[in-house]
């Protein structure tokens, strides 16, 4: 399974955004987002829940518990 900053990185790719529309997003410096891509930081819960909600993923896929992008038996 990957880990949460590929997810991160691989869905950002999925869905044609840059790494400034999704720190706009959710309320981040730019420079804050680009740390989380790169595994250097990793987010608070709240905004943990605010990349899930952006990408309309379960947190449990984004920090890589599970491959699936949603919960459930998709």
């Amino acid at each position: 399974m990957k880990n949460f900053s590929e997810h991160l990185k691989d869905i950002r790719k999925l869905k044609g955004l840059t790494q400034k529309q999704i720190a706009k997003g959710i309320g981040v410096d730019e420079r804050v987002y680009q740390r989380y891509e790169y595994g250097n930081v990793k987010p608070s819960f709240d905004k943990l829940i605010a990349l899930a909600d952006y990408f309309d993923v379960s947190v449990d896929y984004l920090i890589g518990r599970t491959d699936k992008p949603k919960g459930g038996t998709e």
